[in-house]
C-alpha cells in the first residue's frame, strides 16, 4: 500500500480545480489539502502546507511563467510539482523540466494521466503527456541555440534586449556583442547596462546567472 500524499492545486479558474480534484478524490492515499488561484497565495500554501505535491497552472495571475517553478523549488525542494497547462510549446516543455518540474502535463489530455503521473513520481521518475512528449526528443532543436523570440523572461523584454541576453549567456563581451549584431561598443555596452538596469540586476555575472535560470544555453 502507497503512503498517503497530500496535494495543493493551483489554477485561476474555479472549475479547473473542482475537475482535478474529483480526479484526485477518486485515487487511493491522495487528498486535496490546499487550493491557490494567484502566485502569492500558493506560495504561502507551499510554505504552510509541506503537501507532498503541486498540480500547478503556470498561467495564474501571480505567476511568472516557467521560472515560478524554480521560486516554488526554492521554498520546498521535495515537493513534486506537475505542472498541467494548455502550453504545448516545446522550449516551454523543457523548460519547465529543467527549472524542477516532475511532470508535465496538458488541460486536453486524458484525465487518466494524472494519476499515471502521480504513479511515476512515487517511483521517482517524470511523466510527460502523450501530446508533449515529442518536445524531449528533438536532438536537433535542444542542440542548437534558441532564437531571441523563444526567449521566455518573466520582464517583458525588447527583440534586441534578448539578443543582448543571449549573447551575454554564451559568455561574449560587450566588444564580441558589437562584432555580432554590427553595433558599436558603446552601444553594446550601454544594451547591457540598460538590461540590467530593466532586470534589478548589478553586474554581468548576475546576469549570466539570470539568463541560466531561463534555460539560455552558456558558452
Amino acid at each position: 500500500m502507497h503512503r498517503p500524499l497530500t496535494a495543493i492545486l493551483a489554477d485561476d479558474h474555479a472549475i479547473m480545480r473542482e475537475g482535478v480534484k474529483l480526479l484526485i478524490g477518486a485515487m487511493e492515499n491522495v487528498s486535496v489539502v490546499a487550493e491557490a488561484a494567484e502566485g502569492e497565495t500558493l506560495l504561502k500554501r507551499v510554505r504552510d502546507t509541506r503537501a507532498d505535491l503541486l498540480v500547478l497552472d503556470l498561467g495564474m495571475p501571480g505567476v511568472s511563467g516557467v521560472p515560478f517553478i524554480a521560486e516554488i523549488r526554492e521554498l520546498a525542494p521535495r515537493l513534486q510539482i506537475i505542472v498541467l497547462t494548455a502550453n504545448i510549446e516545446p522550449r516551454t516543455v523543457r523548460l519547465a523540466l529543467e527549472f524542477g518540474a516532475n511532470a508535465y502535463l496538458t488541460k486536453d489530455g486524458d484525465p487518466e494521466e494524472l494519476g499515471a503521473a502521480i504513479e511515476a513520481m512515487r517511483h521517482g521518475e517524470t511523466y510527460l503527456a502523450q501530446t508533449v512528449r515529442f518536445a524531449v526528443s528533438e536532438p536537433d532543436r535542444r542542440s542548437r541555440a534558441p532564437d531571441p523570440q523563444e526567449i521566455i523572461s518573466p520582464v517583458p523584454l525588447t527583440q534586441r534586449e534578448r539578443q543582448i541576453l543571449l549573447l551575454v549567456a554564451q559568455g561574449m563581451t560587450a566588444r564580441e556583442t558589437a562584432e555580432r549584431l554590427g553595433i558599436s561598443q558603446a552601444t553594446a555596452r550601454k544594451h547591457r547596462e540598460n538590461l540590467m538596469r530593466k532586470l534589478d540586476l548589478h553586474n554581468i555575472a548576475e546576469l549570466t546567472a539570470y539568463a541560466v535560470r531561463l534555460g539560455l544555453p552558456t558558452g
